[in-house]
C-alpha cells in the first residue's frame, strides 16, 4: 500500500475497497424491481478506504403510464475483515421525470456531492436481461481479478 509521504495519505486508486459491493448491490435492484422495469442505470465509481467502500447506484424506471421514469437509488456501504463481506444496500425512490432530464438530473447529483466525486457511467439496459448481465458480469470479472 502506497503512501503519499508528504501528506500521510493513501494516494488516490491505492485503496482496494469492497469488489464485491457492487455487484453485489446491483442484484440486490435487479432482484426488487425486475430487470425488465430497467430503462438506464448510473453507476457512481465508489468512494473507497482501506477495506471500506460506499457508492451509490440510480436507475431509471419504466412506468406503464406514459414516457415518464421513476427514478430509484441504491446506497451501499460495504466492508471486509478478513473472510467477513459486509454489503449493506438502501434502496430509495426518488421521483418521476422525463427521460431527457435524467442525465442532467445526473449531472446535478455530482455537482452536489462535491469535489471528492466524479461522473456516473450511464448504462443503457433498456429492460433487456442480456444487456443488464452484461454490466453485472463486467464488474463480476473485476472481482475475480482482485
Amino acid at each position: 500500500m502506497s503512501r503519499d509521504r508528504t501528506l500521510g495519505r493513501r494516494r488516490e486508486g491505492d485503496d482496494p475497497g469492497v469488489p464485491e459491493a457492487l455487484p453485489q448491490t446491483l442484484t440486490f435492484l435487479r432482484d426488487e424491481v425486475g430487470v425488465e422495469r430497467i430503462d438506464r442505470l448510473w453507476i457512481f465509481p465508489p468512494l473507497r478506504n482501506g477495506r471500506k467502500e460506499r457508492g451509490l447506484v440510480a436507475a431509471s424506471l419504466f412506468l406503464d403510464e406514459g414516457e415518464r421514469r421513476r427514478v430509484l437509488t441504491v446506497s451501499y456501504v460495504a466492508h471486509r475483515s478478513g473472510l467477513e463481506l459486509s454489503v449493506e444496500p438502501a434502496l430509495s425512490e426518488e421521483g418521476d421525470a422525463p427521460p431527457e432530464l435524467l442525465p442532467r438530473v445526473m449531472d446535478g447529483v455530482v455537482r452536489r456531492a462535491g469535489e471528492n466525486h466524479s461522473d456516473a457511467r450511464p448504462v443503457a439496459i433498456e429492460g433487456d436481461p442480456d444487456a443488464f448481465q452484461s454490466i453485472l458480469d463486467e464488474y463480476l470479472v473485476e472481482t475475480e481479478s482482485s
